[in-house]
């Protein structure tokens, strides 16, 4: 796979530059002394890894998934040369900050590194993205002198990390875990209980695994507390370490099994067990960690590693929805089938289907979809960017407030739709993309576990109505409404743009006077009946607003650039959007404003 084929760097680059204007971040203290150079190295260096360490072993990945023999389990060796490398280069760290031996390099700029990876081998890039996630939460969470030795070790490439939630009769159920926590004599505690789908869980790669582990503290009667209140959050290595900080006695946490996926097949996923006893570390059955934080707020601080990850997902599904177009573009470039419409003379040559008006339209809704979640993850991160580096403590609120709004759209939508490009891109291959010789047909596999882990399309829907629409007095509702504003006025000063300014405006309001009609509704269970309507209709306005604010931006700079090309084909993507795509947010409206009550009413035994 050549890294044309990946990602489009000149896309990157207006996102980067042009939109975000991520290079004006070094006029503060936190991004001081860095610039575009420095950022364009960096991504040159993930874009080369990209071509050469990981590309070349993603089919072989899929092929030849992790093997467990009863006693360890074993992956390809080109992910550990990869994530070796890759760990070198000092990009396991690249966003931490100087103080943890990191570049503090931009979270913009990283995720765009990384969607070169995830393009590339979503399996592979899988334990890196978990570490780091893994990281930042000791980092911003963890006595130091307890986290130090971890973080240091995972920037090295020594130690990987995973996030062990979900139980088997609990799913996303969190208040219904049974994992405990017993405490030792000398603060630290005993685990027992199973994690199960556990990414990343046990491997070869590293020296060590670092397991983050929400789990409930026995009251003094031994009983195991109810609700999520009563959650803690636990570092538990695979290995103790000993006085140097090195790893040494093996802990008690046991893998169960490995889960056997339809794709995303390179990252191991696992259940594990958690004091099993087949280990006794210092004498004793549980599996020793340590607290993180103060107990009972653990679900609140694995919430950091979540929304992170939540938008990693949906960064993942813009990759590989991304990749896929590239690939379906360049296939349509080649393939010759049949003539023009117009041509009757069967001995006049065949053209490529590019030309043919419904591959036409198939690409143009790849790369809608494709480029407006790379658009909306990157968005994310220059909040994430802006919380950390603005100085006045109630725009930091708003900037937090509108993250949180936003999360699950850039969880949800990207991997809704992300996976929607990558169908097309089978479709424009036709029966070819339908084979294993093809790489769509992966990429499709691989991107639909994205609207399942990390909380359900579903689960995030009922957390955007129920919940992020709602908080702080509908603060985020409000600042989002004030950002959508200022595109829809700037479009409406463009001529080119201002139909599509006017719709966006129209369609907004008409969602903000359905959310206030849920909102007001008394029956809870019929106010969120119909909550993945709402998302649905949520993420593509959001969209729509990026894809707007984008043209904007474009039509500010297009005059005299020397990629008109590329430029004037974002445009047609924007007016794609604009034209096939936000018309459907009045048909996702239509079943909530009354809400339509069917599926709620519907007798199970009537299915």
């Amino acid at each position: 796979m050549t890294d044309e084929l990946l990602l489009s760097r000149s896309d990157l680059d207006f996102l980067l530059f042009d939109w975000l204007k991520v290079d004006l971040l070094n006029q503060r203290p936190r991004f001081s002394g860095q610039d575009r150079f420095d950022y364009n190295s960096v991504l040159n260096v993930y874009e080369s890894l990209a071509k050469d360490l990981f590309a070349p072993h993603n089919k072989k990945n899929d092929s030849n998934e992790p093997m467990f023999d009863g006693e360890k389990v074993t992956v390809n060796p080109e992910v550990s040369v990869a994530l070796s490398a890759f760990s070198d280069a000092g990009l396991m760290s690249a966003a931490f900050p100087t103080e943890w031996n990191g570049m503090s390099l931009p979270s913009t700029v990283e995720r765009a590194g990384m969607a070169y990876l995830l393009a590339a081998n979503t399996g592979t890039a899988g334990y890196a993205f978990l570490t780091i996630a893994n990281a930042n939460l000791l980092i911003s969470h963890g006595e130091k002198d307890k986290v130090a030795p971890y973080v240091n070790a995972m920037s090295e490439g020594k130690c990987f990390g995973t996030m062990c939630l979900s139980e088997p009769q609990a799913g996303s159920s969190l208040a219904d875990i049974r994992t405990r926590a017993v405490p030792t004599d000398d603060g630290r505690y005993r685990l027992f209980g199973n994690k199960m789908w556990i990414s990343a869980g046990d491997h070869d790669i590293s020296e060590n695994i670092l397991h983050l582990v929400l789990a409930k503290i026995p009251d003094e009667n031994g009983q195991i507390p109810a609700g999520v209140q009563g959650i803690s959050l636990f570092a538990v290595p695979r290995k103790i370490l000993n006085g140097d900080g090195q790893p040494s006695e093996r802990n008690d946490v046991v893998l169960a099994g490995i889960n056997h996926k339809m794709g995303n097949r390179g990252t191991v996923n696992c259940v594990l067990n958690f004091g099993e006893g087949r280990y006794k570390p210092e004498g004793e059955a549980g599996a020793l960690g340590d607290i993180i934080g103060e107990p009972g707020k653990g679900l609140a601080y694995m919430f950091h590693m979540m929304n992170e990850a939540r938008i990693s997902v949906g960064l993942t599904a813009a990759a590989l929805g991304y990749t896929g177009y590239l690939h379906a573009l360049d296939y349509s470039k080649t393939r010759l089938q049949s003539r023009p419409r117009g041509d009757r003379n069967l001995n006049s040559p065949q053209i490529p289907i590019i030309q043919h008006a419904d591959v036409r339209r198939m690409l143009l809704a790849q790369k809608s979809y494709a480029s407006g979640a790379l658009a909306l993850c990157l968005y994310a991160a220059r909040l994430v960017d802006d919380i950390h580096s603005v100085e006045n403590e109630e725009e930091r609120h708003n900037l937090n407030a509108l993250l949180d709004l936003l999360t699950p759209v850039v969880k949800s939508w990207s991997s809704e739709w992300g996976l929607v490009a990558n169908d097309l891109a089978i479709q424009v291959h036709g029966g070819y993309g339908y084979t294993r010789e093809y790489n769509v047909e992966q990429f499709y596999r691989d991107n639909r576990l994205n609207p399942i882990h990390e909380g359900t399309f579903g689960i995030q829907a009922l957390d955007l109505l129920g919940r992020k629409t709602r908080i702080n007095d509908g603060l985020s509702i409000r600042l989002l409404t004030e950002k959508i504003s200022e595109t829809v006025q700037k479009g409406l000063l463009i001529d080119k743009l201002s139909h599509h300014a006017h719709k966006l405006d129209a369609a907004w309001q008409d969602i903000l006077q359905v959310t206030k009609k849920l909102h007001d509704l008394d029956n809870v269970e019929m106010q969120l009946a119909n909550a993945a309507n709402y998302l649905e209709a949520f993420g593509h306005l959001v969209v729509g607003w990026l894809w707007l604010d984008q043209a904007v931006t474009i039509h500010e700079t297009i005059e005299g650039s020397s990629d008109s090309d590329f430029l004037n084909g974002k445009l047609a993507a924007c007016d794609y959007f604009f034209g096939w795509e936000m018309p459907k947010i009045s048909s996702w409206l239509a079943v909530l404003d009354p809400v339509e009550t069917t599926p709620l009413n519907m007798p199970e035994q009537w299915f």
